[in-house]
């Protein structure tokens, strides 16, 4: 069996669900993949030129195995125009080739990890080649004005093509209930083979440390972050990352900010927290994540304190984690969250409970013939 997947992420990334999803498919299926790049899906920003000059050489020096091979299509930033973005289409020419010749090999499937116009291209060539979308994300919720209208249609058009739906949240599954017959549930797992052992914990022997790590884009909830800084004045609020969206105000003392690292770094870093952060704003876009540090975070054995978004929400009362809202008292939260303890056999058990392994063999997530 091969697979033919157009990713919403670089190969060049630091490992995601997309990275997972295509070394559980050769380590089960022990079939080649055709991994294409992304590309751009909405009109240019200006923010995107800042954000280029920002984490310029941010990517991973990520090798492809021999088992994979990466097509870079080539296009124009026009997706969402309705007339020029057939310009594209004459910049597929190789590519579009290159998938049918790997398709034509036989015993192939196609995952689509984005909505795009070259992936509806795709599975109009091939209508009879099982395929599969992957919705990871609310991908609407990402754009404004023309491109969200644009990326709305053609997430629908998608939808309705594919033989099967994947989705990585509750809320995801909700949004898709209307392909009920094709839809399965696999929320988010993590790395189990990258962690430290159960019984490695090197918290800081000097203050707590509450810790976040990933990026700090429009839904990072820095009036939380700074309203948890000042209920807590002799702890340190450790913030590791991209910073996209500036704080409100300054930040207190308490507060560290440390740049982006690999994930060898974050987790070296985070074995340090006595408390992970999930800090996001509860909004449309988070309504449908399922975060990752999540899982990364339970996994190390640490205690989680999230504000009530997403697929966080329903973890409600669950070991380890402690959810926050308007009416928290802050300072009782945190002490809670800290006097928990987390035992090996328990951190052991989630682990196996949480791998990417288990959750994709479980989910019956490829498509059929």
């Amino acid at each position: 069996m091969r697979l033919v997947y157009l990713s919403p992420v670089p190969w060049d990334s630091f490992a995601q669900r997309p990275h997972k999803f295509v070394e559980w498919f050769h380590a089960r299926r022990g079939g080649e993949v055709l991994w294409v790049e992304p590309y751009p899906t909405r009109l240019p920003k200006l923010a995107d030129f800042r954000r280029v000059k920002a984490v310029g050489g941010s990517a991973v020096n990520r090798s492809a195995p021999e088992w994979l091979t990466i097509l870079r299509p080539r296009s124009l930033p026009i997706e969402p125009l309705p007339v020029v973005s057939v310009l594209n289409r004459l910049l597929w020419n190789d590519e579009m080739q290159a998938i049918d010749t790997f398709v034509d090999g036989g015993g192939c499937r196609l995952g689509i990890g984005k909505p795009s116009e070259l992936a509806l291209q795709v599975l109009a060539r091939h209508p009879a080649v099982p395929s599969l979308y992957d919705a990871m994300d609310d991908f609407p919720e990402f754009y404004h004005g023309l491109s969200r209208a644009a990326m709305g249609r053609r997430e629908l058009a998608v939808s309705a093509r594919v033989t099967r739906i994947s989705v990585s949240s509750t809320s995801l599954a909700d949004r898709f209930a209307v392909y009920h017959s094709k839809l399965t549930l696999a929320l988010n797992a993590c790395t189990i083979e990258t962690l430290p052992p159960p019984n490695a914990r090197t918290k800081s022997s000097g203050r707590p440390v509450l810790g976040y790590v990933g990026t700090m884009g429009h839904w990072f909830d820095w009036h939380f972050v700074l309203a948890l800084a000042e209920a807590n004045p002799s702890m340190c609020i450790r913030l590791i990352g991209p910073t996209y969206t500036l704080p409100p105000r300054p930040l207190p003392n308490n507060i560290e900010l440390l740049p982006t690292c690999d994930h060898a770094t974050a987790l070296r870093l985070m074995q340090e927290f006595s408390v992970g952060l999930i800090p996001f704003k509860r909004i449309d876009l988070t309504a449908s994540v399922d975060p990752i540090k999540y899982y990364e975070y339970r996994a190390l054995g640490l205690s989680v304190i999230s504000t009530r978004f997403g697929e966080m929400a329903r973890r409600d009362g669950r070991a380890g984690v402690f959810l926050t809202d308007k009416h928290s008292h802050l300072a009782n939260l945190v002490r809670t969250a800290l006097a928990y303890e987390c035992e090996i056999d328990e951190i052991q058990k989630f682990r196996t409970a949480n791998s990417w392994e288990v959750r994709f063999d479980a989910s019956d997530i490829l498509p059929r013939l």
